[in-house]
């Protein structure tokens, strides 16, 4: 009957402890509601709803629910954390383990890493324990405490604003990098966010939504983000077929040598040429050059009542077989004999959205006039800003890209909008929001031989200075200005 009543007793405590937890586990989190608040919006821009998602290091669940995955998975090492998450969020699972021992027989599409990177003793062990848990399309997604911020953080922790963490290890982002390059694993992408962690009005939207994204003041930011991927295998040629897009408009003087000078790549090259309603005889030139090369897989579509260079690749792709997109525009300015450099690109696991840039090499003067070329140089600026990513040039009509990529661009367009004639930043703007790597390929640029530009300098500068603004609110501002 005592021992009867010592267990009860027992157990009342233990009972007693874990609703202690619970509530002091809640508090952490209402008491920091803003700043946890700004993780899910970061991490909700980056995973794409219904996907399979490991959580490590998930405390009580919260991220790993606010990313809305089909299938989620969660470990950490705190039990508490791990019992309220079983009762807040039943349709997950989770895992009570140690990171270092990470064994579970399941692939990813997504593998979460909030602020716990700098908690585990051997980071490394971790990473490796996550490889064998992604595929190729697998997104690691790390966000850091900027170790600029370590005293002011420390200080928190002692005056019970934050949650103390026994053990923190401050690591700048080039050694994350190193960890994961040697943990088999390729960055795509870093950037960093909120200078505020508190709301404090009006400052807070000041601080989090302008001033952390001036460069220099980004180096205050708290948050770091790294995007990585599982290291690519290279492919064989035979592995892939190709598909080139040839958008044209009043180009039949070019048709033939874009027959005669696209080369074959990978197993099987097709070449799809998309007529945007010509007046000078191109549709002909094309059905001709069918006839004269049996051996060449060619093809025609007609952009009927579609508009734009935009509409004429997105209906090409559209109608693409190959496993492998590319466009070469008509007017033969980005030579087809650079194509293969694209193909080797991805082809090596180099990039998995290789865009052309004419800014490398020295260009003609007919090739490209003087307001132009400057127009496109600022442009590369600000997008490389805008994008977090190095683009010289955001207008070389060149750009490769597997099909299962675009698949995936093409199935979230929403998310900006039918907004793009030139067709250069839908696909720009979809890879960076898709994660994808992305390289640039140096091409010579060559004067047009044959027919005139459809470019008008000031008014599509408008166009791209409107698709630079839609840029800013939607990934800048991960796709609103209010918490």
């Amino acid at each position: 009957m005592v021992e009867a009543k010592n267990q009860n007793s027992h157990s009342s405590e233990a009972n007693t402890a874990g609703q202690t937890n619970e509530k002091l586990l809640l508090r952490w989190r209402k008491r920091n509601s803003y700043y946890y608040r700004w993780l899910d919006k970061i991490y909700k821009f980056i995973v794409r709803p219904n996907s399979r998602v490991l959580h490590v290091g998930c405390e009580c669940g919260n991220l790993l629910a606010a990313v809305e995955p089909s299938y989620g998975v969660g470990v950490d090492t705190d039990p508490h954390s791990i019992e309220l998450a079983k009762k807040r969020f039943a349709h997950l699972k989770f895992h009570v383990a140690d990171p270092h021992e990470l064994n579970l027989n399941e692939k990813f599409d997504y593998v979460l890493i909030c602020n716990s990177l700098g908690q585990w003793h051997d980071i490394q062990q971790v990473l490796e324990r996550i490889r064998p848990l992604t595929r190729e399309s697998t997104r690691i997604v790390i966000t850091h405490y900027n170790y600029l911020w370590e005293g002011v953080l420390r200080l928190g922790s002692h005056l019970r604003i934050r949650r103390p963490r026994p053990y923190q290890n401050w690591l700048p982002p080039k050694d994350i990098e190193n960890l994961l390059n040697l943990s088999d694993f390729d960055v795509i992408r870093s950037s960093s966010y909120l200078m505020l962690p508190k709301r404090i009005w009006p400052l807070t939207t000041f601080c989090n939504y302008f001033l952390s994204l001036l460069p220099g003041f980004r180096l205050l930011n708290l948050v770091n983000l790294v995007i990585a991927r599982p290291a690519p295998a290279a492919r064989r040629d035979e592995d892939l077929s190709v598909s080139v897009i040839v958008p044209c408009k009043n180009e039949r003087g070019n048709i033939e040598d874009a027959v005669r000078r696209i080369p074959q790549m990978g197993r099987e090259t097709e070449i799809i040429f998309v007529d945007g309603n010509s007046t000078d005889g191109t549709s002909d030139e094309i059905k001709r050059q069918i006839r004269e090369h049996p051996e060449r897989k060619i093809s025609l579509i007609h952009q009927g009542d579609g508009v734009g260079k935009g509409d004429a690749v997105r209906k090409g792709f559209a109608a693409a077989k190959g496993d492998v997109l590319v466009i070469q525009d008509a007017d033969l300015t980005v030579r087809p004999e650079d194509l293969p450099k694209f193909f080797r690109a991805l082809r090596d696991g180099r990039g998995e959205f290789v865009n052309g840039t004419r800014l490398v090499y020295p260009v003609k003067k007919q090739a490209m006039r003087f307001l132009n070329l400057l127009g496109n140089k600022f442009f590369g600026t600000l997008f490389t800003w805008l994008l977090d990513q190095r683009f010289r040039d955001t207008l070389c009509g060149t750009k490769m890209i597997y099909r299962k990529d675009y698949e995936l661009i093409a199935a979230s367009r929403s998310y900006f909008g039918d907004f793009d004639p030139f067709g250069d930043f839908d696909l720009i703007f979809g890879a960076i929001r898709q994660n994808l790597k992305v390289v640039e390929v140096p091409v010579t640029y060559q004067p047009r031989t044959y027919g005139e530009t459809s470019i008008r300098r000031f008014r599509h500068g408008w166009l791209l200075l409107k698709m630079s603004w839609i840029a800013f609110k939607k990934i800048k501002w991960l796709g609103s200005k209010t918490q």
